[in-house]
């Protein structure tokens, strides 16, 4: 990363005793013209469940082993959201919940969460494994929240609120079983659970139930060589169910399925990305809400690699009586960009999370989780003010070390940069910076023999690196670009001047933990024995990209698309309101006829000659014509120019990326 990039960043850091800021810039999907771009947020946020309660919409999802967990937040435009607050406080039900006698709960937890409102109370079911479903109950979504369990464990439920007061849950996987709840919502009522699909009907898990005109609607996720999402139909809720195998299909919005984990140990098997595969990274598991307006919106979750699974929203359209995700031309593809749901009045840009942390507040910032349930007594905000102190436990290890305080990392690039005072570390103990995932790397400052040394360790390769310190400050950084999975270490010793250690890290998507990498300030000690301390002053994060679009759309200017007869002559990018653009060469604008051709005309600019503009996650162009609602490309084999393409590939061989150049 260049060090302009980071100016800021590094003049926050030049001592521990001025307060580092929180970083300026944080990703938000809102563009500030009328539009968004997914993902709603760049960090993880899994197994989405959301509805609306008058005119606020309330969202929470899976957290598996961090706590904290059930994270609440609200909407009035399902755009620009903001954080209310934890529902579980802690989940403890044992000594791997704790990390303790060598037992973890990586990768349980809990997950797939159903929220629900009825007669003034929020409701959320939940799964933990190997335990009966949990509620949560709050008349304030803020908080308080009750907490039950029920009598038995129903996988990946929806719950459904009826009008006439009862109400069913669906659960299961791929046959998907449903009953009717008790009144006390603590079991089904005898002899009404029923199997409504057979296995091979494509109904798969992650169930969503709702009643929409009359009429009960099942949407879930199913893997069928490639994530997608179906849904179902009936006139009575116990069915008989009509099945839709796909209304959302394929869309990844071009990404590249990247590096995935075979093992859980070393030596790590790991297989390389395959541009290839074009459902790799589609959308699947979530649902539909409506605004107060009567638009419809999807939503779910994208497994965006090993920054984890994020949330995208999509316009709904209806047809033949089916929710289908997309638009009216191309439908079960929705775009990446495009315009905001309709409110009552337009809502400010807002982010639901501060991220840089100078640690001088009373409590920890919502965007911390723990790693596994804390232990309470052994770190502190005030022990030394403007200091978050971790008391060093007995671990052997980084993925054992209890009180590991972590956030979720952030796309599409991000470096994490930390101020520790390890001059009270004791024998043995290890403190620092680390991106928790399998495989993990830790870049910590060890003492071993009475001195102080850098330690950056790999667990990718099994590899450890070395460097002497002679004093106790030291800043540790991470680069991490997440469009090409790739982290690169450093640290200096006075928060000016980096130096890179060891080699380039690969990150990769991983189904052990069940979450994307994490950002971890950490401290154990390997000698068996409780150890010393270590004083983190901050913790910034930096964000070259926070925006949909990494480069701005060049309005008013001349640029070149593409070398084709079609579009080798400069073209002038014209506003057209909500990110759009008509393209101008001289008197005349490219034009998209109904049956797709494109060709220059002589005419005001309309729908016909407007495009929406936007980019693949890796920042290529790409334009929807909003005559099709499908994308403009070049043919690869004889150049010529269509607005045919449901959208782009992931291979980049359909003609649909532009790598525009402005024309000097």
């Amino acid at each position: 990363m260049k060090k302009a990039m980071y100016a800021a960043l590094l003049l926050a850091a030049l001592s521990f005793t001025a307060r580092a800021q929180p970083a300026p810039r944080t990703w938000t999907p809102d563009n500030g013209n009328g539009t968004f771009t997914n993902p709603l947020f760049y960090d993880e946020f899994s197994d989405p469940d959301i509805i609306r309660v008058n005119d606020w919409f309330y969202l929470t999802g899976t957290t598996m082993h961090a706590m904290p967990g059930l994270p609440v937040l609200r909407s009035k435009d399902l755009v620009n959201w903001e954080f209310l607050g934890y529902a579980a406080d802690r989940l403890d039900f044992g000594p791997a919940y704790r990390l303790e006698d060598g037992k973890n709960i990586y990768g349980q937890g809990i997950w797939a969460p159903s929220l629900r409102y009825r007669n003034g109370v929020f409701y959320i079911f939940t799964n933990v494994n190997g335990r009966s479903t949990q509620i949560y109950s709050a008349i304030n979504p803020r908080g308080p929240w009750a907490h039950w369990e029920m009598k038995r464990s129903l996988h990946d439920l929806s719950v459904l609120f009826d009008d006439d007061g009862k109400a069913y849950a669906v659960w299961g996987h791929q046959d998907l079983h449903i009953a009717q709840l008790t009144d006390d919502l603590l079991d089904i009522v005898p002899d009404t659970e029923q199997v409504l699909f057979s296995k091979t009907d494509g109904m798969g898990e992650g169930a969503h139930l709702y009643k929409i005109g009359g009429r009960y609607y099942i949407l879930s996720s199913n893997y069928a060589g490639g994530f997608r999402m179906p849904a179902a139909r009936a006139n009575r809720v116990f069915g008989p169910y009509e099945v839709n195998q796909a209304i959302s299909k394929d869309e990844g919005f071009g990404m590249v399925g990247g590096y995935r984990l075979k093992n859980k140990q070393y030596p790590f098997e790991v297989t390389p990305p395959n541009p290839a595969a074009r459902d790799t990274t589609a959308m699947h598991q979530g649902g539909i809400v409506v605004t107060e307006a009567g638009e419809w919106w999807g939503f779910s979750m994208m497994d965006y690699n090993s920054v984890g699974r994020l949330l995208s929203l999509a316009p709904v359209t209806w047809q033949d009586g089916w929710p289908y995700f997309g638009l009216p031309g191309n439908l079960g593809r929705n775009p990446r960009t495009w315009v905001k749901p309709r409110v009552a009045e337009p809502q400010q840009v807002k982010t639901p999370f501060t991220r840089s942390d100078d640690f001088a507040d009373a409590a920890l910032k919502p965007i911390w989780q723990w790693n596994h349930a804390p232990v309470d007594d052994k770190w502190s905000l005030t022990e030394r003010p403007g200091f978050l102190r971790l008391h060093a436990l007995p671990a052997p290890s980084f993925w054992e070390a209890r009180n590991t305080l972590t956030q979720r990392a952030i796309g599409p690039q991000s470096s994490p940069t930390v101020a520790l005072d390890a001059a009270r570390l004791l024998e043995n103990d290890v403190a620092g910076l680390g991106l928790l995932n399998l495989p993990y790397a830790t870049l910590g400052v060890e003492k071993k023999e009475g001195k102080l040394s850098l330690l950056l360790f790999d667990q990718a390769r099994n590899e450890s690196t070395r460097v002497a310190l002679s004093a106790g400050k030291v800043w540790l950084r991470a680069d991490c670009d997440f469009l090409t999975e790739k982290a690169r270490f450093s640290y200096s010793l006075d928060g000016e001047n980096y130096r890179t250690i060891g080699d380039e890290f690969t990150m990769i998507f991983q189904l052990t933990t069940f979450q994307g990498v994490r950002y971890a300030l950490f401290a154990y000690n390997t000698g068996n024995q409780n150890g010393g301390m270590a004083d983190f002053a901050s913790i910034d994060i930096a964000q070259p990209n926070p925006r949909g679009l990494m480069r701005p759309i060049p309005y008013g200017q001349q640029i070149r698309l593409g070398s084709s007869a079609g579009l080798q002559t400069p073209l002038t990018v014209v506003d057209m309101g909500y990110g759009r653009a008509a393209l101008q060469s001289g008197p005349s604008y490219v034009t998209v006829a109904a049956d797709s051709s494109v060709s220059f005309q002589q005419v005001r600019p309309g729908i016909a000659q407007s495009f929406q503009w936007m980019e693949t996650p890796t920042g290529e162009l790409v334009l929807m014509s909003l005559a099709t609602n499908r994308y403009l490309r070049i043919d690869p084999q004889n150049g010529a120019v269509k607005a045919d393409s449901p959208g782009p590939a992931p291979d980049g061989k359909d003609g649909v990326r532009f790598n525009w150049v402005l024309v000097k």
